[in-house]
């Protein structure tokens, strides 16, 4: 075949104008098939590739869906029935000419296919070396840093780069998995990596370091929050765990970690009581370990939470500075006896008493078998019993597993003991025992159990459990286990839920869902379906330390026992429990079940836009104040009295500020506690405003016996936020309307807006010096000028009603004359953020409105859009309750 030099230009020419015509005309079959036509016709197919790959709009650019793309797919596809078709004879001038015009090319590729089809249809790689590391250094240096990256990694060029001057770029982008990918395979990159993130996490660290590291890249303000040390943290954890890089590497994020470790178990402690003195002093040495910083934090928490005794004695137990307590911390040591009170011993079993207290008999689900029937495994001897009661066909088998709660290391600890339940008996398997854990028997009988498909095995939230099991036993990494006969009583209990949720106003129920009781995980189904919660006091127990304690023995069997009981239940009356009659058939509804919900979003969505595509506005007729109309055939549900959305007052805990800011996006009155805040404040908030507590988990039992009847709400933390806020709706008979939302100001919960126009804005602007843009080579006289073109004048559309924004959200206006314009400011003291209004925003918004409680300026745009897109489902929630007259 011969290779000339250029190929005929009308032909590519007429090749290319052909492939557009149809391409706009959306005939992509025709498209594939003329390209087809067009290689097999031509001179030089790659050459004739190129002609047409340089004439595509956007050449490689964009979407993998446009015409380059398609071109370069097809030419992919019918080179492999013409293999004949390579750049083998040509001359090295030609050959060279023709590779670096595809280096062009490549270097607009966005996607790994492109990449990979033009390295090897050029052999790009054959390239000199400093030629290709040139390239990429000139893409990185025109601010091309994705480009640069996916090429670097295409060409395999990582170790002759700068990996900060690729990666930093990339993270403050939200593009982290791209610079993963790109150091992934070089353990020193790799620890690179993950020690410039850990540096970002040190409390010292600043941005201006990263300016003056980095002088010709601008970071933003929205940049910035991406390397926030509580995100940023939590990628470090997760990069250790998949480099498997040594935690020592990451001084600051480990630190970070053990603090917010220290606060976890100060409120599961002193707040939800929830945690015995022995495990969270065990966790506490552990956490705190050998560092004056993190032992400085104790003492601090230890003040807050319990009080200055306690502080002064374990500030004393780690000899903390005195220049370094707080105040009265050295005064009440100096008052402590000489001798400082050691640890407790751990008592043996044989004087810690099985039974418990009679109020917790009364008030936990209690084991139902005697001790001597609970037996611990730790030789192959007692593992052959074990077997001989577990490997029975069709005999359900509770299985659990503990494992030492891992503060501050990576996740993913080795299992400590497995429980295997029975009827009438409970084993547990010893692994802290290295000799019996590591056992070939040992393996192959774990193998065995989860593999026999005979052998039904109930477990609740199995994929943390087996996962452990793989980091426990390599064996499990290199032959993965192979896993049948299991049913997770999670997926029931999510089907119960569910049910019950649907159910909600078709009558009275038999047991709450995320009400009452302030349950959550195994313990609240066992509540919903046996009676009774289970007693989780010594969930974040040592479970390596030996021997066990009778408490810590008697929860590992309940945990695993009370699966037999909850199943058999279960299987007795599947009707009351909204379930069918086969529960193992429950998790294939699950995945129908979440296919269901999509496409019922997904027709949902589009009828949306449909609707919006009419450019119908908010204020129409008959639409402005009613709620949305309940669907025919339906009759509706007793209720409460309607409500609008800015007569609901509530207070959201902590715990559910995603709820809150849901809530308020739709009008409602919310105040929302801070992360550092105690869940009381919720409770006086209420008393002092009327208002309602929305709260999840533990707090619930304290906050809602501070408050009146119905005044306090417990929500099911494992819902999301949207789907919370749908409860909440409905709990409280709220009925919405399109323009309650935004009514309410995202950032401070002001009601008051006052509406300014285009033209007053662009003046201020001017004014304030942020509005100074030269067009055509003159100074702008009028605002208007700045642009290149007249400024857009918006047409009817999904964003836009003829006369202007569609947005008239129910809130209070206020007149224009309440703006100082000398100041810029409200009469409550607040300042117009004048600072977040992009100029070019002006020709397509033409009135814009301020919040006067706190400056902030709002306008129509895409997240409008998108929020209106994103409530569909809660707005439909309104349709089963009768129109308000």
């Amino acid at each position: 075949m011969s290779h000339p030099s250029q190929p005929e230009v009308s032909d590519t020419s007429d090749l290319l104008g052909c492939l557009l015509d149809l391409w706009n005309r959306k005939e992509q079959e025709k498209v594939r098939a003329e390209a087809r036509m067009g290689f097999s016709n031509a001179q030089d197919p790659l050459c004739c590739l190129l002609c047409v790959l340089e004439g595509c709009p956007g050449r490689l650019k964009g979407k993998a869906t446009s015409l380059g793309h398609c071109v370069l797919a097809e030419f992919v596809r019918w080179r492999q029935n013409h293999p004949q078709v390579s750049l083998q004879g040509r001359p090295p001038e030609g050959l060279h000419s023709l590779q670096l015009r595809a280096l062009g090319l490549l270097s607009e590729a966005q996607h790994a296919a492109t990449l990979s089809s033009l390295l090897e249809l050029y052999q790009l790689c054959s390239l000199d070396p400093a030629l290709l590391l040139g390239h990429v250094q000139s893409l990185l240096a025109t601010g091309c840093f994705k480009e640069a990256a996916m090429l670097g990694i295409a060409l395999k060029l990582q170790s002759e780069l700068d990996m900060e001057q690729v990666c930093v770029p990339l993270v403050l982008q939200d593009k982290l998995p791209l610079a993963e990918s790109y150091v992934q395979g070089h353990s020193h990159l790799e620890e690179a990596l993950l020690k410039l993130l850990d540096s970002w996490c040190d409390p010292r660290f600043s941005l201006a370091q990263l300016r003056r590291q980095f002088p010709d890249l601008s970071v933003s303000h929205h940049q910035a929050e991406r390397i926030h040390p509580k995100m940023l943290s939590k990628q470090v954890f997760r990069l250790m765990e998949r480099f498997n890089i040594n935690p020592a590497l990451c001084p600051n994020s480990v630190t970070k970690r053990k603090l917010d470790s220290l606060r976890f178990l100060m409120y599961k402690r002193f707040v939800e009581k929830g945690m015995s003195e022995e495990n969270w002093r065990d966790h506490i040495q552990a956490a705190v370990a050998d560092s004056p910083e993190l032992q400085v934090h104790l003492v601090e928490l230890l003040v807050k939470y319990s009080g200055l005794q306690d502080a002064a004695q374990w500030s004393r137990r780690y000899g903390v500075p005195k220049d370094q307590l707080p105040l009265g911390v050295w005064d009440t040591q100096q008052d402590l006896p000489v001798t400082e009170r050691g640890d407790s011993e751990v008592p043996s079993l044989s004087v810690d008493p099985w039974d418990p207290p009679i109020a917790d008999q009364e008030r936990y689900y209690q084991l139902p078998i005697p001790k001597d029937s609970v037996q611990f495994v730790h030789t192959q001897e007692d593992l052959e019993r074990c077997k001989n009661m577990v490997f029975q066909p069709e005999v359900p088998v509770g299985i659990d597993m503990e494992w030492r709660a891992g503060f501050g290391s990576v996740p993913c600890q080795r299992l400590a003991l497995i429980q295997l339940a029975v009827l009438e008996q409970v084993f547990l398997l010893d692994l802290c025992q290295a000799e019996f854990a590591s056992h070939e028997r040992t393996v192959e009988f774990i193998r065995t159990l989860f593999s026999d498909p005979k052998i039904l095995k109930l477990g609740y939230g199995m994929s943390g459990d087996l996962k452990s099991m793989t980091t426990t036993w390599p064996e499990f990494s290199a032959q993965p286990l192979q896993v049948s006969g299991v049913l997770d009583l999670l997926n029931v209990h999510q089907q119960m839920q569910r049910s019950w949720r649907r159910g909600a106003d078709r009558g009275p129920r038999p047991v709450e869902v995320g009400e009452g009781p302030a349950e959550k995980g195994l313990s609240l189904m066992v509540q919903q379906v046996l009676g009774k919660p289970l007693d989780k006091m010594e969930q974040l127990s040592n479970w390596e330390r030996r021997p066990l304690r009778s408490r810590q023995v008697r929860y590992a069997a309940i945990d695993a026992y009370c699966l037999l009981e909850v199943y058999r239940t279960l299987s007795l009356e599947p009707a009351r429990f909204h379930l069918p009659a086969d529960l193992r058939s429950v998790q294939a509804g699950q995945a129908a079940n979440n296919k269901e919900k999509k496409s019922r979003k997904e027709r949902e969505k589009e009828k949306g836009k449909q609707a919006r595509s009419r450019g119908v506005p908010s204020d129409a007729p008959g639409l402005e104040g009613r709620p949305l109309p309940a669907p025919a055939g339906r009759a509706p549900a007793l209720r409460a009295p309607a409500l609008r959305p800015q007569q609901l007052r509530v207070v959201c805990d902590n715990m559910l500020q995603g709820l809150g800011r849901f809530l308020r996006c739709l009008g409602v009155d919310v105040l929302m506690l801070e992360n550092g805040d105690d869940h009381r404040l919720a409770a006086k908030l209420a008393r002092e405003e009327g208002r309602v507590i929305l709260t999840s988990g533990q707090p619930y039992q304290t906050l809602r016996s501070q408050v009146g009847e119905g005044r306090c709400l417990a929500l099911d933390c494992s819902e999301k936020a949207r789907d919370q806020t749908a409860r909440v709706l409905r709990h409280f008979n709220v009925q919405l309307t399109p323009d309650d939302i935004f009514s309410r100001c995202q950032a401070c919960n002001g009601d008051e807006y006052m509406k300014l126009p285009r033209e007053d804005m662009a003046e201020i602007l001017r004014e304030r010096g942020l509005l100074q843009v030269q067009a055509r080579g003159k100074p702008a006289e009028n605002w208007e000028e700045q642009y290149d073109e007249p400024p857009f004048s918006p047409q009817p559309g999904p964003s836009m009603a003829p006369e202007g924004p569609r947005y008239g959200p129910h809130c209070r206006w206020a007149p224009a004359s309440h703006l100082d314009r000398q100041s810029l400011t409200f009469p409550g003291g607040a300042v117009l953020q004048l600072h977040t209004v992009p100029p070019g925003l002006l020709p397509r918004i033409p009135v814009f409105f301020i919040c006067t409680t706190c400056g902030k300026v709002f306008w129509e745009g895409s997240h409008f859009e998108r929020v209106l897109n994103q409530f569909q489902d809660v707005l439909r929630i309104s349709e089963d309750a009768p129109t308000s007259q």
